[in-house]
């Protein structure tokens, strides 16, 4: 069966910087919330990027609320892990590079004559670190999940498909589509 790419993109590039983590990420609400605070530079701020009220973040700070919702503390947590060592992603994206590693249908345009027949296509590719880079700062810029999706496309052509200029020098464009796996590594 066939996902969809709905946030798989965001997910999995969050998820290879989380497994790369040396320090464990705050567990509690009030201990996540500080950290925010700290991050962001005051509650108003965290307040916002939460859609809370500031009263509800200063009483998470004291401890006097101690279980989020579900909804909040699912958002408390993406943004901790979003926000926690970020030199991580700063070396993936100056010295380390990405691994991708992906089972989707992949299709391509091409010049006129070629076998641009979209397939089922198992690729395990390691991306540079300029791509990297690009990634991890389309993500930081708020980039939607198919903007990551098409900087990732962009990638495969250059590295995988063309091999860094040596083959496939017409190939235009690469489509993914009907994601099975999709995984990032650092």
């Amino acid at each position: 069966m066939y996902g969809t790419a709905l946030s798989l993109f965001e997910e999995g590039l969050d998820a290879a910087a989380h497994k790369a983590f040396t320090r464990p990420t705050p567990k509690s609400a009030g201990a996540q919330m500080r950290y925010l605070v700290k991050q962001m530079g005051g509650t108003q701020a965290v307040a916002q990027m939460l859609r809370v009220s500031q009263r509800t973040v200063e009483r998470y700070v004291k401890n006097q609320i101690k279980r989020p919702g579900a909804d909040l503390a699912a958002r408390m947590g993406r943004e901790v892990k979003r926000r926690r060592q970020p030199q991580v992603r700063a070396k993936a994206a100056t010295s380390g590079g990405i691994i991708i590693d992906t089972r989707a249908r992949l299709g391509y345009t091409g010049p006129i004559g070629t076998t641009d027949q979209d397939r089922i296509r198992h690729l395990p590719v390691a991306l540079p670190p300029q791509y990297a880079a690009r990634l991890f700062d389309a993500q930081e810029a708020g980039a939607t999940n198919q903007q990551l999706q098409d900087i990732t496309a962009d990638a495969m052509r250059e590295v995988y498909f063309q091999d860094g200029g040596s083959r496939a020098g017409d190939l235009q464009e690469i489509h993914f589509n009907d994601f099975e796996h999709l995984e990032f590594e650092l």
